[in-house]
């Protein structure tokens, strides 16, 4: 008596090394990461560099050769100077850039203007996250959709808020704000605050809800509350997310001249930050191009330093939540 043995099951075919079989996902990243997806990315990258490049070797050479010749020829005619961010920084005429002040300014107007909007998100999202109220889900829904609104249509509302405080029915509600001086820092910081808190509730809460719900219970059984929670468990694991929310706001705020243009100008040099003096420089004509080019330098390197120095934050924070297990 003879018998028969049933047919094999069809078994996946793995390449060598015990590889699972090629999906759509993976012949994507093998084809973005072969050699000529790196050479055609580092192509980008030249070009994408070049033009910043020539307007450093601008930023270094006499105000006559940039005036009459092209930043290349500093190739075949090199010529150095430091007068521009000499002139730029300390120059004692009123065309001269005098950026030291401002500078100055910019600091002071972005460090608070990122601590605010990180504090207080990082608050919100948590508590719209894992904390049960009534409303929670409309809140969070109303604060998403602030994203939609564009900037521009808040800033006349937002002036006559710090210039008339708020009526109602002929009844005053709050005050205004009457700030002079170097006092209107606290509106440059209000404000930014306000425009950043919709995207940066959006950005934490997504990775704070996608904790682990086990260790959230696990610290409310052993007697942690709220505040103890957030500080000693959630906090250092949003750290590369928070990051990333700090790393846009700061080059955000940084970089801002509109809000500055509005809030601070009324304090002129004293409260005017690099954004609103470059722009003074350019003037109507741009003509002054050896300063422009130097004082682009110089607002370039403190973002540039943040933007490094916290550069693995921000990769980390980006691909936060992305995958999971």
């Amino acid at each position: 008596m003879t018998t028969t043995n049933p047919p094999a099951a069809a078994v996946p075919v793995t390449k060598a090394g015990g590889d699972r079989p090629s999906t759509a996902a993976g012949r994507v990243r093998k084809k973005l990461s072969s050699p000529l997806a790196t050479g055609i990315a580092l192509v980008i990258a030249l070009f994408w560099s070049v033009p910043t490049f020539g307007l450093l070797i601008s930023s270094f050479r006499p105000e006559n050769e940039i005036k009459t010749s092209g930043w290349w020829t500093f190739f075949t005619d090199p010529q150095l100077t430091l007068s521009n961010y000499d002139e730029v920084l300390f120059g004692g005429s009123a065309s001269s850039g005098q950026l030291a002040g401002y500078f100055i300014n910019s600091l002071v107007i972005t460090i608070p203007a990122v601590l605010f909007p990180m504090a207080i998100c990082a608050l919100a999202a948590y508590a719209l996250a894992w904390i049960d109220f009534r409303g929670r889900d409309w809140i969070y829904i109303l604060i998403f959709a602030l994203q939609i609104v564009p900037l521009q249509m808040a800033l006349v509302p937002l002036l006559r808020f710090f210039s008339q405080g708020v009526e109602l029915f002929g009844v005053q509600l709050l005050p205004a704000w009457g700030l002079s001086g170097e006092e209107l820092f606290i509106q440059v910081w209000f404000a930014h605050t306000c425009f950043a808190i919709p995207f940066g509730v959006y950005l934490l809460h997504n990775f704070i809800s996608e904790l682990p719900r086990d260790v959230m219970e696990a610290a409310r059984v052993d007697g942690a509350n709220h505040p103890k929670i957030f500080r000693t468990i959630v906090l250092p694991l949003i750290t590369p997310v928070l990051a990333s929310f700090g790393i846009f706001q700061f080059l955000w705020v940084w970089n801002d001249l509109l809000v500055a243009l509005i809030f601070a100008s009324g304090g002129g040099r004293d409260t005017n930050p690099m954004t609103v003096r470059l722009a003074e420089l350019a003037g109507t004509r741009g003509n002054e191009w050896q300063r422009l080019t130097s004082g682009a330098f110089v607002s370039m390197i403190v973002p540039l330093i943040v933007f490094l120095s916290l550069q693995r934050y921000f990769v980390r924070g980006l691909l936060a939540g992305s995958v999971k297990g």
